[in-house]
Order: structure tokens, then sequence, then C-alpha cells
């Protein structure tokens, strides 16, 4: 089969690929939809991933498909929950449920986390772990694409949970990258009132379809607390930072109101560090936090709020392209391809 192979940084390339056979309780999916996501892009530009991909190996992450096989597991029990020909959707790791994170309920940080990688092929092996906790039917109506979005959207849910996001808050969305329009999304569902700052108009107006009551063209991002404050003169409850900028970390926390609380939730290039003024965050009485990652519970929840139509591939995907053309692809995305995600197809 045609795949997508991450040989190191900046450096992926289509290749003819031999499909493995299956091991005990696992399936393969043929994939119907494939989409870009920021975390490629990073892992494409620095060549691996610590604890997700190691090169070689297949790339991608975000997708849903058909089972195409199933193998019974151990022992030979008949693996009874799923059927060639399912439409499912699978996440990109499971926890172990055994280590001390898993057992206090913090899944997202388990020690052993099983991650999957290869979206950007014809099929997939989703092992027995991710089978057993994170692969999941969908309805007949809700497109694959729809679907794809479960991962990163599954994160947002992490995020706005962490942070307690409740109905009337005033809160502050930093970033109109997909994860932003996200967190925008979810926000107003639960009737916050949403301020979305970011770059580029067509982001911004995705972000009042979305049901941002206020938007904020950054510019070129410098100055960002002033701006912001001219233009809402608004005193938030919650700012979630979505960029992954160390610049942005640190005027998040000029932008929340005392008492308020800032999810650090873009991740930051490795290495980096941020400079905070304690005064500040102790006389204001602030709540820092980041979220990282997801949960067979934010999983689910995620796609529970995709088939009810809260969130839907038409915000977020504004692109196509063949599989040969991935490659050249993630070139342009390097070099600022402004484009939200791209579906990626993977069969002609």
């Amino acid at each position: 089969m045609k795949a997508a192979v991450l040989h190191g940084k900046e450096d992926v390339r289509v290749e003819d690929v031999t499909p493995r056979a299956l091991a005990p309780g696992e399936v393969r999916i043929q994939i119907e939809a494939a989409l870009t996501c920021g975390t490629d892009l990073k892992v494409f530009k620095r060549g691996y991933h610590a604890k997700m991909i190691v090169p070689p190996a297949v790339f991608g992450h975000e997708l849903a498909g058909t089972i195409s096989e199933t193998r019974n597991a151990e022992g030979g029990t008949r693996n009874e929950a799923w059927r060639v020909g399912d439409r499912v959707v699978v996440a990109n790791s499971a926890p172990c449920g055994e280590c001390f994170h898993c057992k206090v309920g913090q899944e997202n940080v388990c020690e052993n986390l099983l991650f999957l990688n290869g979206a950007y092929a014809e099929s997939i092996v989703v092992p027995a772990r991710l089978v057993q906790k994170n692969l999941l039917r969908l309805k007949p109506e809700t497109e694959f694409r729809d679907a794809a979005l479960v991962e990163p959207l599954a994160c947002v849910v992490q995020g706005v949970e962490d942070t307690r996001l409740q109905a009337r808050q005033q809160v502050l969305v930093l970033g109109a990258g997909p994860i932003g329009l996200m967190f925008a999304a979810l926000a107003r569902q639960l009737g916050c009132n949403v301020t979305v700052a970011g770059r580029r108009e067509a982001r911004l107006r995705v972000a009042q379809r979305l049901g941002a009551q206020h938007v904020v063209d950054v510019g070129d991002g410098h100055n960002l607390v002033t701006k912001v404050r001219e233009a809402t003169k608004s005193h938030f409850d919650a700012v979630i930072e979505a960029v992954g900028a160390p610049e942005v970390w640190e005027a998040a926390v000029h932008l929340v109101r005392k008492g308020g609380a800032v999810n650090f939730f873009g991740g930051c290039p490795s290495g980096t560090s941020v400079t905070l003024d304690t005064t500040l965050i102790h006389y204001s009485n602030l709540t820092l936090l980041a979220s990282f990652h997801h949960t067979p519970r934010t999983i689910r929840r995620a796609l529970e709020f995709i088939e009810a139509g809260v969130v839907h591939s038409r915000d977020f995907v504004d692109g196509e392209c063949p599989l040969a053309g991935l490659p050249e692809l993630f070139k342009q995305m390097t070099a600022g391809n402004r484009v939200v995600k791209t579906l990626i197809r993977v069969r002609e």
C-alpha cells in the first residue's frame, strides 16, 4: 500500500509499504479521511517526537474509516464488538490503565501511553489496547471527515474541563488556528461570551461563524496586550493560550481579571522558557494551568459534540491534497501555508 513515511527532519516520503499481519485483538482500518495537524507539522520540522514517533515510521494521526479486517484476541476469544464494514474513528493513543496517573484519573498523562501513527496511508493497523479503549463506532450519517476531528477536539474538551468554563463567563481565546477555533465553538456551546484574538481575516470570520461575539486582528502579534485591551475593554474570566509561543504565554497573564484562570494550552518549542510577574500572579490570585492530550472519556465526549453538530469539518477543513502531494504540502505548511486543515486523499 501507499503510505507517508517520516525519515527525519523535513523528510517525509510517500512509499510502498507492506501491510503487516494483525496480532491478536487488532483491527485494520481502511482510511476514508485523514487530516493534517499542527502537531504533525511540528514533528515534520523537528524530524521526530520523543514519545509519539521515532523515524523511520509511518506518519499522521487524525483519521476515520471502515474496518477491513479483524483478528480474535489472545486465546482465540472472538472479537464480538467489531465487524468488517463497521464505520469507526480511533484516537491516536490509549493509556495503560495500570500506572499511578491512570489510577488517579489522569489518563492523559499516563506513564505508558501507546501512540498510533500512520493516518497518511491507505490503511492502518490498530493495536489491541487502542481497540479496547479508544476505537469508537460512528453513526451511519456521520461523515468521515467530521469524525477525523475527534482527536484534536478531545484535547480541547480536556482543556475546557480543566479550566472549568461556565455559562456567562467572559472567555478570551488567543489564537485562531484549529485549536483556538475549537475552543471558541465549545465555549460558546457552554454559553460563554467568547472573544478570539488572532491573525488572518478568513480564520477570524470562522471564529465569528462559530459564535465568537468579538474578534481581534492582532496583525503582526506585537503589542498583543495593548491591542486586545484597546479592542475589547473587557475583563476576562478565563484566557486560553492556543498559539504555543512563549511571548503569548507571558501576555496571557496580563489579560485575565483578578481571580481568573489562564490555560497555557499551546505547546511551546522544546527548551523554551517564560518569565512571569510573580507579584501580578500572587496579588491577583490567578489560577495558572496547562492541559495536555486527552482521555478515553474526552474522546467519547468529542465524538458526541461532532455527532450533535457542534463541530463540523466545513469550519476547519479548507483544503484537499492527494497522498502523493503530501511531502510538498508539508513544505508549504512550513513556509506558512494559510489553510486551517487539509484533507489528505489517501486513494485516488
